[in-house]
């Protein structure tokens, strides 16, 4: 064993020295989109969130693809080719600014753009990727309905032919950027099975209107999506898509991301804690030097710092090929959970503090309840793993 004299000085920041695990280029792009958030994003944040507005989504989403964070794991038109470790820490530093920006990006990336990247002809490719990728164009996914979120097999939007046309109608329900999105991947029911379509958002009758009354992910746009009739090319269709495996791979993609960006929020948290516990006193001195305010800072880390290891550990499987849904599940289930937790914990050492604006904690609290449930609840994932640890199916 090494001389302790030799030893790296332990870094409270950094405390498994997870930071030797990352390449020079992988550092320097989880240093330019943390850079960005905090000049962008983490001094506006509570104003947006306070007002339920994001007034400059599409000044943002432009910056976010001039640092290439917008379907930066995919290859070629436009997109950054970026490793899935590399686009897990964008998806972390996101989140550690707000839910709501690293769920624009996700959904941007992970599903509106990965559906065409990964199931769409060269014309679809061609048309919209450049665009999505500079920020130029806002995607939508469309899959979720007012009546089935986890069953998406009951889905009732339903595309049916007319001569060479498509007639797309139906309702879905949640969905992140749809009132200022300009192309929108539904996913209906045809005679031929479920199918993916690229939707113009300009189309006559669709609608987006914006949820309001929302008390989580409050700086982000939340839309239904109304189809009423709306006529479509024949090539609007994804060729490539048909079934459920489909979306299902496309929600599997923008998981991954959630499994790093939970810990982004997380991290604040945990920072907001420490901080705070060494400047409060009470009883004559900071509270930070109390050991029940010891013991939840360290609990807080540990979780904190597996949460990442499992994350680093996941994309290294993603970029290897490797990565199987049920270990997405897994990475999902684990650090939203955690992520929850250390978020309420921070809480309570901040008091009364903790509740307000002025902190980040109740902020990322509250958006980690969205995140929790939304692409898979935590009794889906928990579902996920039973059958794939039993060989016996529960969700029936």
């Amino acid at each position: 064993m090494a001389a302790s004299s030799k030893l790296p000085p332990f870094d409270p920041a950094d405390p498994l020295g997870i930071d030797d695990l990352l390449e020079p280029e992988d550092l320097a792009i989880r240093d330019t989109v943390r850079s960005w958030a905090a000049d962008r994003v983490e001094p506006f944040v509570a104003e947006w969130y306070e007002s339920g507005e994001l007034p400059v989504i599409r000044e943002l989403a432009r910056e976010l693809g001039a640092i290439g964070a917008l379907g930066m794991s995919l290859d070629g038109y436009g997109c950054a080719g970026a490793s899935a470790v590399q686009y897990g820490l964008a998806c972390l530093e996101l989140e550690a600014a707000d839910s709501g920006i690293r769920s624009l990006v996700s959904v941007q990336g992970s599903l509106a753009m990965y559906a065409i990247h990964r199931f769409g002809s060269e014309e679809q490719k061609r048309a919209w990727l450049p665009r999505m990728a500079s920020g130029e164009v806002i995607g939508c996914f469309g899959l979720t309905e007012p009546d089935h979120g986890s069953d998406p097999a009951g889905m009732r939007t339903y595309a049916k032919r007319d001569g060479s046309d498509w007639v797309l109608s139906g309702r879905k329900m949640w969905i992140t950027n749809g009132s200022v999105a300009g192309v929108a991947v539904v996913w209906a029911r045809t005679d031929g099975g479920v199918r993916g379509f690229v939707v113009p958002t300009d189309s006559p009758g669709f609608s987006a209107p914006e949820i309001k009354h929302k008390w989580s992910l409050r700086a982000s746009v939340t839309s239904e999506l109304v189809l009423d009739e709306v006529r479509l090319p024949e090539d609007a269709v994804l060729p490539e898509a048909v079934g459920l495996r489909g979306p299902l791979s496309c929600l599997s993609h923008a998981r991954y991301g959630i499994v790093w960006g939970a810990m982004g929020a997380a991290r604040t948290c945990f920072e907001a804690a420490v901080g705070y516990a060494r400047t409060r006193e009470q009883f004559g001195r900071p509270i930070g030097g109390f050991q029940l305010t010891q013991a939840k800072l360290a609990d807080m880390a540990v979780e904190l710092h597996k949460g990442i290891l499992l994350a680093h550990h996941l994309g290294r499987r993603m970029d290897a090929g490797r990565l199987r849904p049920e270990q997405v599940s897994f990475g999902k289930l684990n650090n939203v959970r955690e992520a929850i937790e250390i978020c309420r914990t921070a809480r309570t050492i901040l008091g009364a503090n903790g509740i307000s604006l002025e902190y980040p904690v109740m902020r990322h609290a509250t958006n980690l309840e969205s995140v929790l449930t939304y692409e898979g609840t935590v009794e889906m994932h928990q579902l996920v793993l039973g059958k794939a640890l039993t060989g016996l199916d529960a969700f029936r």
